[in-house]
């Protein structure tokens, strides 16, 4: 049915194209002569479109079996087309006025090139166009598929480390675990119900970001020295990828108490800057010997910033001796600029 369908469109879109054509090669045929226009035209119309379409066909021999063109061929044919175009137009006067045999055997073949290559051309760039399109629709679904992926192993790999923490503290300082399971409860809620989106409120994402750092600060207690400077984000329409700055932070939690070190020393910093977000954070590293910095969570945050954010993104991380700091620049989304790429 979908072929009968197109059929219909094609021939009905084919007899309206002839009688335009054929009304605008009648008023160019009468400015030059008033005798026969009405069947000059009606040969040079059925002349043209018969051409153009077996120009189509003909195209099929320059498309490969992954329906891609050369971009020569493309070349060789318009610059064929245009040279056809001139010859056309300079001997049609001469050929319709029936002047000498030279121009009536030289415009009736420019006319026929002319149009072929026009056919050839139309099915050839139609062809480049959707192949292109084509293999971006595929791009598309495997970055989004490869996102989804990435987002999956976020809520598990917190998951994991937190309980690990908790069963150590619940060892050693049993009295602090009601109060971590409250702010456990807050934390998964987030991460498993509001941060499935491609994107959420800035806002709500450092509302989860300020809870996972008080979660922190029960946990570790008074080993902890942690100076934040986070500037507020009221603005609903203030978007950010989830669980994207978290990771970083969860890293250097992670890498810092695992020190030898009486103190652990972080700074983090949240500002905004245009319509950017600066964001650090830095934590001691002491002397552990066999301390590893990144892993699993720092590798999957850089690939979605690379999948989200390309070319809106500046990212440093400096591992010291002493010190593993992280720099970030990142460009803050609109609420309109993410309902814009959905509908896409």
């Amino acid at each position: 049915m979908k072929t009968v369908g197109n059929l219909k469109i094609h021939l009905i879109g084919g007899m309206v194209s002839g009688v335009v054509l054929f009304i605008l090669i009648r008023q160019f045929v009468h400015t030059i002569t008033v005798m026969d226009d009405e069947e000059i035209a009606f040969a040079l119309t059925v002349g043209f479109l018969g051409a153009v379409y077996t120009g189509r066909f003909i195209s099929l021999l320059f498309i490969n079996e992954k329906r891609q063109v050369p971009a020569i061929v493309l070349v060789v044919l318009s610059m064929l087309f245009l040279t056809s175009c001139f010859f056309a137009s300079l001997f049609v006067s001469k050929a319709i006025q029936r002047q000498d045999f030279f121009h009536d055997f030289l415009f009736p073949l420019s006319f026929l090139i002319m149009s072929l290559t026009l056919g050839m051309l139309i099915k050839l760039f139609r062809t480049r166009i959707f192949t292109h399109l084509r293999e971006a629709q595929i791009l598309a679904a495997n970055s989004q598929s490869e996102l989804q992926n990435l987002q999956s192993q976020l809520s598990p790999h917190f998951l994991f480390n937190t309980l690990n923490n908790m069963y150590g503290l619940s060892i050693t300082s049993p009295d602090k675990v009601p109060a971590l399971l409250l702010q456990l409860s807050d934390l998964l809620r987030y991460s498993v119900y509001d941060a499935r989106e491609m994107f959420v409120p800035l806002k709500e994402e450092l509302r989860y970001i300020n809870n996972y750092m008080e979660f922190e600060k029960i946990r570790i207690g008074e080993r902890l020295h942690l100076n934040t400077v986070v500037e507020p984000f009221d603005d609903t329409a203030d978007m950010i990828a989830p669980m994207l700055l978290i990771v970083f932070i969860e890293n250097a939690f992670k890498h810092s108490k695992n020190t030898i070190s009486d103190k652990i020393y972080i700074e983090i910093m949240i500002r905004r800057w245009s319509d950017s977000i600066l964001f650090s954070v830095k934590n001691s590293r002491g002397e552990a010997p066999h301390e590893r910095s990144g892993g699993l969570g720092l590798e999957n945050v850089k690939k979605r910033l690379s999948l989200l954010y390309p070319n809106q993104y500046d990212l440093n991380i400096d591992d010291g001796d002493k010190y593993f700091t992280v720099q970030l620049q990142l460009k803050i989304k609109k609420h309109e600029e993410d309902q814009l790429s959905d509908s896409r």
